[in-house]
């Protein structure tokens, strides 16, 4: 299949697939005589597995390398189960780090707005971030 068919089976761009292409999720495909690509019937498929891989918050790296075990005849489960777990404890840590940031964030409204921008010096740079407690 050429290349516009497969991009409007796939719902992507003509350009997308060739960034695919490029970044080694799809294999080069063969050529017609007129030296067009030929894509084979499956890439779609294939395709629709990097766009879901890829809202799942997966890598282009890490996306490679599950279709690598799965192109070498290996099931990529374990893999994938592990790349879940990591992007999980990621996920984790950064909302954790987010409530941290937004409780200092509500104090500094708190003080914010309690501040009188007329008692602020040429000595201070903002007392609304450096008002000592």
């Amino acid at each position: 299949m050429r290349i516009g068919v497969l991009a409007a089976a796939s719902g992507l761009t003509t350009k997308a697939i060739r960034f695919y292409e490029a970044a080694g999720l799809l294999p080069a495909p063969p050529r017609t005589g007129g030296g067009y690509r030929d894509y084979p019937e499956h890439t779609a498929k294939r395709l629709a597995f990097i766009r879901q891989a890829q809202s799942a918050g997966l890598t282009l790296a890490e996306i490679r390398s599950v279709l690598a075990l799965r192109d070498a005849g290996a099931s990529p489960c374990t893999h994938v189960t592990a790349l879940i777990g990591h992007h999980l404890a990621d996920i984790d840590r950064r909302m954790a780090e987010l409530r941290t940031t937004r409780t200092a964030l509500r104090t500094l409204a708190e003080r914010a707005a309690t501040t009188d921008p007329a008692d602020c010096t040429d000595r201070d740079i903002c007392r609304i971030l450096t008002a000592e407690e």
